[in-house]
C-alpha cells in the first residue's frame, strides 16, 4: 500500500511542477536567491522541461518511497567510493541546477540552500541499481565475502 501511495504522490507531485512549469524559473530565483533563473527564462524553460522528465523516469518514486517508509529491497549491504563530481547522478546531466565547471567537473547549483536538504540528492548511491543506472565511475558495491577457516595442518 505505502509503495502505491509513494507513487501516487510522486505523480501528483511531478504533475504540480508541470502545471506551474511557466512559473519555476521566477520560483526557482525567489526560492534560491539567485536571478539567473529569470534572466535566461527561455533556457531555465527548457532545463526544467528536461529535468522533470528525468525525474518522472523513478527519482520522485524513489523520494517518495523513502519518506513513506518503503523498504528499499534492493539495499546492498555496503556502497564505497567517493564523489568524482561527474555529474553522472544529477539524473545524467539533466538536473537544472548542475552547473559545469570545466574538466568535466559538474557542481550543485543549489547545494548550500537548506531547501536541497528536502529532495533525495544527498542519499546517491542508495543501491547497486542507481550505480548501474548512472553509470557512476567511482562508487561500487562491496561484494560480502564469506570467512573460511582453515583447521591448522598437524
Amino acid at each position: 500500500m505505502r509503495k502505491l501511495l509513494a507513487r501516487f504522490a510522486s505523480g501528483v507531485a511531478v504533475g504540480t511542477f508541470w502545471f506551474l512549469w511557466p512559473l519555476l524559473p521566477l520560483l526557482a530565483s525567489i526560492a534560491f536567491l539567485n536571478r539567473r533563473y529569470v534572466l535566461d527564462y527561455a533556457g531555465t524553460l527548457r532545463k526544467f522541461a528536461i529535468h522533470l522528465r528525468a525525474v518522472r523516469e523513478g527519482p520522485a518514486d524513489i523520494f517518495f518511497g523513502t519518506v513513506l517508509g518503503v523498504p528499499a529491497s534492493e539495499a546492498p549491504v555496503e556502497i564505497s567510493g567517493h564523489c568524482v563530481q561527474c555529474g553522472n547522478c544529477c539524473m545524467n546531466h539533466r538536473c537544472v541546477f548542475l552547473e559545469p565547471r570545466g574538466g568535466g567537473i559538474f557542481q550543485c547549483g543549489i547545494y548550500t540552500s537548506p531547501l536541497r536538504r528536502l529532495s533525495n540528492c544527498g542519499a546517491f548511491p542508495v543501491s547497486a541499481r542507481d550505480i548501474q543506472r548512472y553509470d557512476c565511475p567511482s562508487y561500487f558495491v562491496v561484494k560480502a565475502e564469506p570467512v573460511r577457516i582453515l583447521e591448522p595442518q598437524a
